[in-house]
């Protein structure tokens, strides 16, 4: 019966990812690439997708919570204490790791279903980075170290907005905050005209928020309750493609899992999606420069992905739905990461980068200190005033002859 259940869970996970796969896939939705509009173009129109996702899985993973259905405190995101060092560091890694990669977990697997080899080799090193951070090589040092700088909360409460306002407050405002909050993100989709003339992108966003919610109520329902305490999930991409990494190497019996299932399922939809619109190419690498640029961003998003605790997608939006405290921490380090990394690719090298800069302060301190040079040249010329004692001892001057 407890093989049954885990490969049911894995088979629930198959099918949900497939969905998210296909609907993203049709929609050329990329957490990456609407982060990069935001920052360097102004246009949100993509970021405002992700928002309209994060505001249906609120609405709908709170409901569950409300009616009993889910508990908070069996989930990762809502521990008693919030890993602050390990999220800050963590999460500007990954955001740097996606700006060179171009991509997030979750969209190289997307990318990978579209025939793109490159995306095939970041999903080895990447799941190899997480997995050695997860429970490997690197463990010891996130556990007993970075984990450890954890910022405890008040009287062991869960580390989520809901339980932290009951707990200061004396009052349940958990329903006020789904509504309040994911009804203003889904009006700020809704509500944009640019956005209502594209299908494609809200009905990716809406996919994602329905599925991200189907994925905590399939956790927590399907696994069989003689095997242990469940653990609900829902859509991550980071230490899912770690355990799936493992699983293909070194124990089979893992692919029996609800996040495995997904990273599978991702890779289906986005080949089915992009079959049906006959965009299916192979794609490589074009050069050397280019291949260690994804290998490196490749083990950052990796290793940054787990000391975070998800990627775009499982603090972003997973991590969001549960109100964890953790989601704004996260998104804000992805943001400042991948624009971190995007002055990197612009400037072509970090030595680079650090050189122009410098420069550039160097440049405007020699200008001002040219300016103040000038300044007290031209006072140094000006004749002097006379003061109005001097003026008042000082001979009558001759009077001009007519």
């Amino acid at each position: 019966m407890q093989v049954t259940s885990a490969w049911l869970l894995a088979l629930t996970g198959l099918c949900v990812g497939t969905a998210a796969g296909f609907f993203v896939r049709l929609a050329r939705l990329c957490s990456f690439g609407a982060v990069e509009d935001a920052l360097m173009g102004g246009d949100t129109r993509r970021l405002r997708i992700f928002g309209l996702a994060l505001g249906i899985a609120m609405i709908g993973t709170q409901a569950l919570v409300i009616g009993g259905a889910l508990d908070p405190d069996q989930t990762n995101y809502t521990a008693a204490a919030l890993p602050l060092t390990s999220i800050l560091i963590g999460s500007v890694l990954f955001g740097v790791g996606m700006a060179m990669v171009g991509t997030c977990g979750f969209g190289s697997l997307v990318r990978l279903g579209a025939g793109d080899l490159r995306s095939f080799v970041v999903i080895l090193v990447l799941g190899g980075a997480a997995y050695a951070t997860l429970r490997g090589v690197f463990s010891g040092f996130r556990i007993t170290v970075l984990e450890q700088l954890s910022v405890a909360m008040p009287d062991g409460v869960s580390a989520d907005l809901a339980s932290l306002g009951r707990h200061l407050l004396g009052v349940d405002l958990r329903a006020a905050i789904a509504a309040l909050g994911g009804g203003l993100l889904c009006l700020l989709a809704f509500g944009d005209k640019r956005l209502r003339r594209t299908p494609r992108l809200l009905t990716a966003g809406v996919a994602l928020g329905v599925l991200t919610v189907l994925g905590w109520l399939a956790t927590t329902k399907l696994p069989d309750e003689f095997a242990g305490p469940a653990h609900p999930q829902s859509l991550t991409f980071v230490s899912a493609i770690g355990k799936a990494v493992y699983a293909g190497l070194l124990n089979a019996a893992n692919f029996a899992d609800f996040g495995v299932g997904t990273v599978f399922g991702v890779v289906l939809g986005s080949f089915l999606a992009a079959w049906r619109a006959d965009e299916l190419r192979w794609e490589a690498f074009d050069d050397d420069h280019e291949m260690r640029r994804h290998l490196g961003g490749a083990a950052l998003m990796g290793v940054g992905g787990i000391l975070t605790g998800g990627c775009t997608i499982g603090q972003g939006i997973t991590a969001g739905s549960m109100l964890a405290l953790s989601w704004p921490i996260a998104v804000g380090g992805m943001m400042l990461g991948a624009r971190m990394g995007i002055a990197v690719l612009i400037d072509g090298s970090p030595a680079e980068l650090i050189r122009r800069r410098w420069s550039s302060l160097r440049g405007f301190f020699q200008r001002q200190g040219k300016a103040s040079l000038r300044a007290s040249d031209s006072s140094s010329r000006l004749p002097a005033v006379p003061s109005d004692a001097q003026r008042r001892t000082a001979p009558p001057s001759p009077a001009k002859s007519h």
